[in-house]
């Protein structure tokens, strides 16, 4: 579905990705995980062209390389950013309208599907965004995403700053999209929680890819368990 090849990320003269590659297969969760400052969060935004880069990124066979970040959500590929984002002064409906802006034919059906898969939600749909709670804001900028009906969904740190009980529900809700048919890019500090759910893991250090391999052989590495899962 996604190949990225030598993929460079840059601010200003910094060089925050260094000419990775990595691809993400149709159907599966693929995760980079990495320390704070590893790129994981360039390479996220590099996808729609958030940031300057450089190197080919292809989607569904699609170069990625000229097109605006909206263009590239008609396509498919969906973004839940990190730290939520969601428009605080909006109501949780009016985020989720906002979710489906190029999508509005279907808006009824899909909310009424993100009210089935974030019962919370529905129950605060009046609600300012600014009132949710940690956890309701993630469930409602996953669904804000997934309004868009991604093929792609990218998620950045969904777990950040969550309680342990939520944490268990938001993963259980990545495992529940794959089974629905939707592949994921998985950007996660929770090296441990990810790389369970994970078909495959790419390791990020300081802009370059230092490891890869199957997500569950990844967890029994010496290396990954005492750097990343602090076993």
């Amino acid at each position: 579905m996604l190949s990225v090849k030598n993929l460079s990320v840059y601010y200003g003269l910094i060089q925050a990705v260094k000419n990775i590659s990595f691809e993400v297969k149709t159907g599966q969760i693929i995760s980079l995980i990495g320390s704070n400052g590893a790129g994981k969060t360039s390479t996220l935004n590099a996808m729609l062209n958030l940031v300057k880069r450089k190197g080919e990124i292809n989607f569904l066979g699609y170069d990625t390389k000229r097109h605006l970040p909206h263009t590239l959500v008609q396509k498919g590929i969906a973004l839940v950013p990190e730290g939520r984002r969601v428009f605080i002064n909006l109501s949780v409906e009016e985020n989720l309208k906002i979710g489906a802006f190029n999508n509005d034919e279907n808006y009824e059906h899909l909310k009424e599907q993100m009210y089935k898969l974030f019962p919370r939600l529905k129950n605060k749909k009046n609600s300012l965004a600014g009132n949710l709670s940690g956890g309701e804001a993630q469930m409602l900028a996953i669904s804000r995403a997934l309004m868009s009906e991604p093929k792609l969904l990218m998620l950045d740190e969904p777990s950040l700053g969550l309680a342990p009980k939520i944490v268990s529900e938001v993963f259980e809700i990545i495992i529940k999209l794959k089974e629905e048919g939707i592949t994921i890019l998985l950007v996660e500090q929770n090296a441990f929680s990810a790389l369970k759910i994970s078909d495959y893991a790419y390791v990020l250090e300081n802009g370059e890819i230092s490891m890869q391999g199957v997500a569950k052989e990844l967890i029994g590495d010496d290396k990954v368990r005492k750097k990343y899962l602090g076993l």
